[in-house]
């Protein structure tokens, strides 16, 4: 036999155990070299490394920044406000020899529920510390930090370093989430009642004021009318004064033409008293003639005679007449005119005065 066919298995068994004996550390991880569980040697710097064959394993861990998401859990403020959070944090692997001795053969996924545990204990330390407006307002981040800071000794129990903590959400639990809605719809109803009565207020004191003012100038134009009404009333009764001091004869004629005026309105207008009444003073000269009037007197009397046969011409004349030549037979009933005696007389617009009526008519 050759002394070939003892080379080349010796050399393809050499290289195989050689090749068994190199690995690779690449610069995003660590390495173990184990023996029977027992941690030999550490490889941190990436290169070759050499482990005895099928005795030695290598055991790989990344040396990376590692990301973990919390599985949301309920918080309660101080102000028993409960919260769900849900957060996750950033940690990588700094002693890989303790992180060994602490997983042991769980690796990475051990390590991590390891890790969840030191968080959600020092979230709930943390967070229960302070208010829920705390957590919900600018303060979050100063929160953050003091979890992280919380955590990160007892992280590095297990060769882990805590890298950072962030709060991703902040809700209400699904059971609140009614009654919180309908907490905040009864304090926006609260708010608006509010504005609504302060409007009124507001309203009241403008209406209130509006009425004042309303009031006022309505009392002041009363007053100014009624100053104004005495100041005419004063000039007209000096006028009438004055012309009652020049002519009082022409005056007592033309008050009894704008009574006579006032009596007889409309078509069919009766008046019955006695026939030697003061009324019929101008309308009866059995007593005697009729004072002499003015020359004014005379042309007034003339003008407010036309304007009473104006007023009385609608169809409608004015019984008696004061012609002296008449015989008296239209004033009065049983007896001449002259003696007086008669009981009852009818001043009529559109009708006789002294026939036999009924003094009702």
């Amino acid at each position: 036999m050759s002394k070939s066919a003892f080379i080349l298995p010796a050399v393809a068994v050499a290289g195989v155990v050689g090749m068994l004996s190199i690995f690779i550390v690449d610069e995003r991880e660590s390495a173990l070299v184990l023996q029977f569980s027992k941690i030999i040697d550490v490889k941190e710097e990436p290169g070759l490394g050499f482990k005895i064959p099928f005795i030695q394993q290598v055991v790989r861990y990344d040396d990376r920044i590692l990301s973990r998401d919390i599985d949301p859990l309920e918080v309660t403020p101080l102000d028993d406000r409960r919260l769900v959070v849900d957060a996750f944090a950033r940690y990588r692997i700094v002693d890989v020899r303790r992180f060994r001795e602490a997983v042991g053969d769980g690796g990475i996924p051990f390590a991590e529920s390891r890790l969840d545990s030191i968080l959600r204990s020092r979230t709930r330390e943390v967070l229960g510390s302070v208010s829920s407006n705390d957590i919900l307002s600018t303060d979050r981040a100063a929160l953050m930090l003091r979890i992280r800071n919380a955590a990160i000794s007892e992280a590095r129990e297990l060769g882990i370093e805590v890298v950072d903590v962030r709060l991703k959400r902040t809700d209400l639990p699904a059971q609140n989430l009614d009654a919180t809605f309908a907490r905040m719809r009864a304090e926006r109803e609260r708010e608006a009642a509010d504005e609504i009565a302060r409007g009124n207020e507001a309203a009241q004191r403008v209406r209130a004021q509006a009425d004042r003012t309303q009031v006022e100038l309505v009392s002041d134009a009363r007053r100014q009318a009624e100053i104004t009404r005495g100041e005419a009333d004063a000039l007209s009764n000096a006028i009438f004064n004055e012309a009652f001091g020049a002519d009082a004869e022409f005056f007592e004629f033309y008050r009894s033409l704008d009574a006579y005026r006032a009596a007889l309105q409309g078509r069919n207008s009766s008046i019955v008293m006695s026939p030697d009444s003061d009324f019929f003073s101008y309308f009866n000269s059995v007593g005697g003639p009729v004072p002499p009037l003015g020359a004014a007197g005379q042309a007034a009397a003339a003008e407010a005679a036309q304007a009473v046969t104006a007023g009385s011409s609608s169809g409608a004349e004015a019984e008696p007449e004061t012609d002296a030549g008449t015989d008296g037979a239209d004033v009065g009933t049983g007896g001449d005119a002259a003696s007086g005696a008669s009981t009852s007389g009818v001043l009529s617009n559109g009708g006789t005065a002294g026939d036999d009526q009924p003094a009702a008519e």
